[in-house]
């Protein structure tokens, strides 16, 4: 560079009119404005590549955010994207470096990337590297977001993972209290609205309470429930005697008896003529003491009762006679004795009460008056053993109202669901005041279901009426819930709440999800509220399940007892899981033309055809474990809220 610049002095001096000189001149300084030309161009190209990279670098990383903050895998996944977006090699860069560091545990993301460019021209006129730096920051913002999840509570969410300690529904719990944190991490500072809505789902929802306060005359005043109906005969029973009916009898005197004979006086008579003319008369017959008194209960032939009493009155008197003694005739007393007897017969006949006494039962259909039940007031029905009256309270699970049996099933923009007039997959219509649009309250205490026993094996009867029969499985999750929003204490104490129990039915899950979500329906007024901050709201279900369709014939479902109600199949049982998936996917066609995001989560199972063709667009997805289901979670966490790049 000293000698350059010599040169170009010598040549400034020189007088002697010389034109190489200043050719040469000329030369070198196009030479350095092309040359600056080129490597600035290089230098920008490089730069702009470079920020692309950083931004791509932290919204990587920033995705791989998990509860765990900016983690190495997350760190991982940052490098990656950035030297993936940036090839050094290609651009002639050296020393690159990235670097990403987060202050807040990844909710947002910083990057620091460097690199130097040697000049490929201007380093002959003396030219160092181009030295170039980007800085870039990535965040996760979230709008107004209603989120409904459906979740499958059923039986199986019990078991325990492969290979882990841990049951199912507690991976559930801990995955979506993480979505929760993470949702909550992306809205902090912000005025965005976040809502919560949930519909635990297994052979019924649990959503009388819903309906209840939306109005009550959605709901049945009566219902056929398979139930049993005890049958009792009538006895008579014996409570004791009508008022008697007395009969006094004539009084009788027993035969007499006689004490013995005394002189009446002292004279001695020759003749009995003379002795029996100074005779007195026999003495009347006067009661001697207290009569006795006795009685005697006895029934006779025609049931009656007969009292017989027996009053014995002692009598006496004074008899005379005259007897020889020796040689003359005496004048003699002697006392005499009987018994003045007066029997008394009461009657009376037997009073009867009649009684109704449990016979047997008979199993069948039975109607109930369901007007105070509904409003979740304790009723008496007489189901108990024996026929006893045993009091029951609804839970909240509920009958669908009525529909249509069909194979398949299908949904369309233009003609809605095929065929017609299935009320129980209507989202968005009320109840018009007709039962068959009304829900019924599931009365689990009275359902039974009717069977016989061959060869000790009990298989489903159905005769009707039945002699025998059995108490019919009934489940009822977890209730549903309005889309509300909720802090962490109240939204982590519902995910406790949840209970596994009951068979799986998908159609009733989303129906129900559908309806609470639906901005068309019968909770429109909650869909629709305004948020404050005046923005749009996106609207996601989040559909997780650890089974395929598997209805059961032989439990009270949403659609009673399958096998006796026979509402979807012909029989009871053909192609039931078939017509179920069908009436499922009609649903799930109808809920994302809502404009609703389907998020289905298969855990613990593979992805079937039907839960893979009910979720949106890149929205389904499969969990073996519980980390994979907690990656789910997150993942939509993530896609619900925006990914953007800050600066």
């Amino acid at each position: 560079m000293f000698r350059l610049i010599r040169l170009v002095s010598a040549i400034y001096r020189n007088r002697s009119g010389s034109i190489l000189p200043l050719a040469t001149l000329a030369i070198v300084a196009v030479a350095a404005l092309i040359g600056g030309a080129v490597d600035i161009s290089r230098g920008w190209r490089a730069q702009t590549r470079l920020q692309a990279a950083c931004d791509a670098g932290v919204l990587a990383g920033r995705r791989a955010v998990t509860t765990n903050g900016l983690d190495a895998n997350a760190t991982s996944q940052a490098q990656n994207y950035f030297y993936a977006n940036f090839n050094a090699t290609r651009l002639d860069a050296i020393d690159t470096t990235f670097t990403v560091t987060s202050a807040d545990r990844g909710n947002t993301v910083d990057g620091v990337a460097r690199t130097a460019l040697p000049p490929i021209i201007m380093q002959l006129f003396g030219m160092g590297n181009f030295n170039m730096i980007s800085r870039c920051t990535a965040s996760m913002g979230v709008g107004n977001s209603d989120i409904m999840m459906v979740l499958d509570t059923t039986g199986s969410m019990n078991s325990l993972l492969s290979g882990s300690s841990q049951t199912r529904i507690q991976a559930l719990r801990s995955a979506m209290k993480n979505f929760y944190d993470t949702v909550a991490a992306a809205t902090s500072g912000t005025n965005a609205r976040i809502r919560y809505g949930f519909v635990p789902y297994s052979s019924s929802v649990n959503v009388g309470r819903l309906i209840l306060d939306r109005n009550p005359s959605y709901l049945v005043d009566s219902w056929p429930v398979q139930s049993r109906l005890p049958i009792y005969r009538t006895v008579q029973t014996q409570t004791g005697y009508g008022t008697p009916t007395t009969t006094t009898g004539t009084p009788t005197t027993t035969t007499p008896t006689y004490g013995s004979w005394s002189n009446y006086n002292a004279t001695l008579y020759l003749t009995s003529s003379s002795c029996s003319a100074q005779k007195p008369a026999d003495t009347a017959w006067t009661n001697n003491g207290a009569a006795t008194s006795s009685s005697v209960t006895t029934i006779n032939s025609s049931g009656q009762q007969v009292v017989t009493t027996t009053v014995t009155q002692p009598q006496t008197q004074t008899g005379y006679g005259c007897n020889w003694f020796l040689i003359n005739w005496r004048l003699q007393s002697r006392p005499g004795y009987r018994n003045l007897v007066t029997v008394t017969t009461s009657t009376a006949n037997p009073v009867y009460t009649s009684s109704q006494v449990f016979d047997h039962w008979e199993y069948r259909p039975v109607t109930y008056n369901t007007s105070q039940f509904k409003l979740f007031q304790p009723v008496n029905t007489n189901t108990g053993d024996n026929g006893t009256a045993v009091s029951s309270t609804w839970r909240g699970c509920i009958e669908e109202r009525s529909t249509v049996r069909g194979d398949p099933f299908t949904w369309s923009s233009i003609g809605g669901f095929s065929p017609s007039g299935a009320n129980d997959l209507d989202i968005d219509s009320a109840s018009d005041g007709s039962n068959a649009s009304k829900w019924a309250p599931m009365w689990q205490q009275v359902a039974y279901i009717r069977t016989y026993t061959y060869l000790g094996n009990v298989y489903m009867n159905n005769t009707m009426p039945s002699p025998t029969g059995q108490a019919a499985p009934s489940y009822c999750p977890t209730p549903a819930q309005l889309l509300s929003s909720m802090n962490r204490t109240a939204y982590f104490a519902y995910a406790d709440s949840l209970v596994p129990e009951g068979a799986t039915y998908h159609d009733i899950g989303m129906v129900w999800g559908a309806r609470l979500l639906s901005p068309d329906g019968i909770w429109s007024d909650n869909v629709r509220a305004s948020p404050n901050n005046g923005g749009e709201v996106s609207r996601h279900m989040i559909f997780m399940t650890d089974g395929e369709m598997a209805p059961s014939y032989s439990i009270q479902s949403a659609w009673g007892v399958e096998y006796h109600d026979r509402r979807v199949t012909d029989n009871g049982y053909t192609r039931d899981t078939e017509r179920h998936n069908s009436r499922f996917l009609a649903l799930c066609e109808a809920v994302k033309a809502k404009g609703i995001r389907v998020w289905v989560i298969a855990f613990a199972q593979g992805m079937t055809p039907e839960l893979n063709t009910c979720a949106s667009s890149d929205s389904a997805f499969t969990a073996a474990n519980a980390s994979q289901l907690d990656a789910a979670f997150q993942s939509i966490a993530k896609q619900v809220g925006e990914l953007r790049v800050v600066q």
